[in-house]
């Protein structure tokens, strides 16, 4: 059997994740046999390969190895593309025609997006999994075929188990073995080497110097979630090697060419692959940095009113904040014992009184309190990015990050 390395070169893979190792290792030692494998994983993370890779290793490699897109062809005639048709079995029928698992007898058939299927055309492929049988279209003779399917989703299956959109007999026939493919975000010291391949491949094409990236320009492009993964990094090598004048790129450039970048904390998914819950903590520390917002502004108003007395006035714009306010505190104010502020405009504000003198809180700022925890713990652990990181409980490359956007 031909080594790892061997096996890269061959199909071009690039990347020396362990997850992704792994992965291509249990790809090679299922390959000599007939075991059906699904493979799993985003779109974009190069599923398409492994099927190329276990056809290639297998005695089936002299036969036929067919790869069919099953989201991309339409419900009303994927049974014949399939399995075949007979004359007239339908409107536009004109001849007899042969399905994929005919033309594929002895080789390999690579189902992509195998969770698009409609539900009559599981229970086909559900007997050709347990005896190898089929009927064309308008046929009532059954036929034989020996294939190996390997088949490839970016659904989270027991979900669409569960909705009633996938059958549950047919994964566990499909998922004898079921391989892994990380997603780009996880593949961390991959994600440069790529980057530097796609770029190197685009300047022979067009003819062109190689662009290259700065250190900050790298750190960027570590840091950014790759929702189209592989493929969506090809597609950003070849935008830039065609646009950007300049073969030298900073992350001011190459940040106009990242979707959605922002200078969030990262999120690191949960080992249950729950991306949207992900996105939602994205949205909730945009919403908890514009609430921080509106309470230091509606703090610095009251102080402002309280210092000033009668001489303050409230400006228009943030009469909003003071209603709001007086709203909410009509729940907690005997708590408090406060009387609320009574608000006239253009007016002066008077007739207030405190039962209790209000001071000044800690600021609450977030972007302070994380420059002062990244500083002391940079000194306690002697400027060591690494032991600094752990304490914090962050990756290195976010601190990193973090010391460049303060200037730290």
């Amino acid at each position: 059997m031909e080594g790892l390395t061997t096996i890269k070169q061959r199909f071009e893979i690039i990347g020396n994740d362990e997850k992704l190792n792994r992965s291509l290792e249990k790809a090679m030692r299922v390959a000599p046999t007939d075991i059906s494998v699904l493979v799993t994983g985003e779109s974009g993370v190069g599923k398409e390969t492994i099927p190329k890779i276990i056809h290639q290793l297998s005695h089936r490699k002299h036969c036929n190895y067919i790869a069919v897109n099953c989201g991309a062809i339409p419900e009303g005639t994927i049974d014949s593309e399939l399995f075949g048709h007979e004359k007239g079995a339908f409107t536009g029928a004109t001849s007899t025609r042969k399905g994929y698992f005919e033309v594929a007898d002895g080789g390999t058939i690579f189902l992509d997006e195998v969770g698009e299927l409609p539900l009559t055309t599981q229970v086909r492929l559900l007997r050709v999994l347990e005896n190898g049988e089929f009927i064309k279209v308008g046929s009532s003779q059954v036929q034989k075929t020996d294939v190996r399917i390997v088949a490839a989703t970016n659904m989270k299956m027991q979900q669409a188990i569960q909705k009633g959109k996938f059958r549950e007999d047919l994964y566990y026939r499909l998922s004898t073995i079921e391989l892994h493919l990380p997603p780009l975000r996880e593949r961390e010291n991959d994600i440069h080497l790529l980057f530097r391949k796609f770029a190197s491949d685009f300047a022979q094409k067009y003819r062109m110097p190689t662009i290259r990236l700065n250190d900050d320009a790298v750190n960027l492009l570590l840091n950014y979630r790759f929702p189209g993964n592989i493929r969506q990094l090809r597609n950003i090598a070849e935008q830039i090697s065609v646009v950007e004048e300049s073969r030298n790129i900073g992350p001011e450039k190459l940040i106009q060419y990242l979707p959605n970048y922002n200078n969030l904390p990262a999120i690191v998914e949960s080992t249950n692959n729950e991306s949207d819950f992900s996105e939602d903590r994205d949205v909730l520390y945009k919403a908890l940095y514009e609430l921080r917002k509106d309470f230091n502004e509606l703090k610095a108003l009251t102080l402002d009113l309280i210092k000033n007395k009668n001489t303050a006035e409230i400006p228009t714009e943030k009469l909003h904040l003071l209603e709001e306010f007086k709203k909410e505190s009509a729940n907690f104010s005997n708590d408090k014992n406060v009387e609320l502020i009574q608000i006239q405009q253009p007016n002066p504000i008077s007739n207030y009184e405190y039962a209790e003198t209000i001071e000044e809180d800690e600021s609450l700022s977030l972007h302070e309190k994380e420059i002062e925890m990244i500083k002391k713990s940079l000194e306690k652990n002697q400027n060591k990015r690494k032991l600094a990181a752990k304490e914090l409980g962050i990756s290195e490359r976010t601190l990193y990050r973090k010391i460049k956007q303060y200037n730290l």
